[in-house]
């Protein structure tokens, strides 16, 4: 469910006409709905109620600071992969007990404003980068508290650049090495380890996937037990997907929840989840404006003054959002290619989609475009950075500005010799 409805033709986010934010801000522009975060934080919650869980939003889905607060003011912690990402997060309010940060790649920079934040836990997905971790914590005569991220070789996600679970991925450890691992590990002077991590893909639409990867976890976290090792956490991930096209998609987050109780039943650990798309991404749409319709040969195009570096999933994953005309009157149904300005082929968000007439002036909202939208968008072709609107009730705000070309363009500096 979104917030995003039609009334008396036209689209609105909550109370707040999307026409008005756009004759305000120009497109195209990114619009969020607070109630819908909201509410979507609060289903996912609940269902884990009664146990020890920490839900960390993936700021990686959207990282607006605005939008990070909302959630926080909710009792969202953070799951990070970058120092800017954690700053962004304490910025926003969430308290470095809450921050997870994740991530195959982390500079000893980063880990050392980990360390420095007080992080509830590094998940580590690799040998060396345990030893960094150890080293920086050491020089702070601290122990670094670390989840030790396990790759379970099990096949998952909308699209085979958002599959992180496969053994030719690079995230992780291989299953059958992570005992060895963690021994070594727990013996490490500068690391306290916690526990183990999991995350196997993106945009997950079938229980079973999560499914095979829980009852491994558990499995472990038994062999490693047994063995006399120490396991107090288990980070499940995210995964969650969402319906781009508008139909009901599983499972639910009840679905998923009552799959994580049956799997960590009487392993009497604290659970830790990262769900981003589910939370963030039925609650934005990408308002975007017609500058042209063009007749080519056996092919209509719908030109817009949006692109991909607006909004890159089409592009980048073959994604197909949903579009909705903001001015929904009775009009014929035309087939279009939906096209963006941008000198590159691969600008098109969807072939042969059937819409009403639309003329130059006219407006359409992206559905489903609040998470992996403006965080992916850039400034190719020089073209302005899209700005962000948070929408709560009748209110709204500019909650990121769309730069001047002169703010992009002095961001160069030109050598003396020129």
């Amino acid at each position: 469910m979104d917030h995003f409805q039609h009334r008396d033709g036209r689209l609105f986010c909550e109370e707040v006409s999307l026409d008005e934010i756009a004759d305000e801000v120009g497109t195209p522009v990114y619009v969020y709905s607070t109630a819908t975060l909201e509410r979507h934080y609060r289903v996912f919650a609940e269902g884990f109620a009664g146990l020890d869980s920490l839900v960390a939003y993936s700021v990686k889905s959207n990282s607006n600071v605005a939008v990070v607060r909302t959630l926080a003011k909710r009792g969202a912690g953070a799951d990070v992969v970058s120092e800017g990402e954690m700053r962004r997060a304490l910025a926003a309010g969430v308290p470095a007990s809450k921050i997870v940060f994740a991530g195959v790649g982390k500079t000893h920079r980063e880990i050392e404003a980990g360390l420095e934040a007080g992080i509830h836990q590094f998940n580590a997905e690799s040998e060396p980068e345990l030893a960094a971790i150890a080293t920086a914590a050491r020089a702070r005569a601290v122990a670094a508290p670390v989840a030790i991220r396990v790759n379970p070789n099990v096949a998952a996600g909308g699209h085979a650049k958002i599959s992180t679970g496969k053994s030719e991925d690079k995230f992780g450890v291989p299953i059958d090495r992570v005992p060895a691992l963690y021994a070594r590990a727990s013996a490490m002077e500068g690391l306290a380890v916690k526990g183990l991590a999991v995350h196997i893909g993106s945009q997950i639409t079938e229980i079973a996937p999560f499914e095979r990867a829980f009852a491994a976890m558990a499995a472990l976290v038994r062999e490693l037990r047994a063995a006399g090792l120490s396991v107090e956490r288990l980070d499940l991930g995210g995964g969650l997907g969402v319906p781009y096209d508008g139909r009901p998609v599983s499972p639910s987050p009840a679905d998923y929840a009552a799959a994580v109780r049956r799997a960590t039943e009487g392993l009497d650990v604290d659970l830790i989840f990262e769900p981003g798309r589910m939370i963030a991404g039925n609650a934005g749409v990408l308002v975007a404006g017609v500058t042209y319709v063009k007749e080519g040969v056996g092919r209509r195009f719908l030109i817009l003054d949006s692109a991909m570096n607006d909004l890159l999933r089409p592009a980048l994953y073959d994604a197909d959002h949903d579009i909705a005309v903001l001015a929904n009157a009775e009009r014929e149904s035309v087939v279009y290619d939906v096209v963006g300005p941008v000198c590159e082929t691969a600008d098109r968000f969807v072939k042969e989609r059937s819409l009403p007439r639309l003329e130059p002036g006219d407006r359409i909202a992206f559905k489903t475009a609040g998470a992996y939208g403006a965080v992916q968008a850039g400034e190719y072709n020089t073209r302005p950075l899209v700005p962000e609107v948070l929408v709560n009730g009748a209110d709204w705000a500019v909650v990121r500005q769309r730069p001047s070309y002169e703010e992009i363009i002095g961001r160069d500096v030109v050598p003396a010799w020129l």
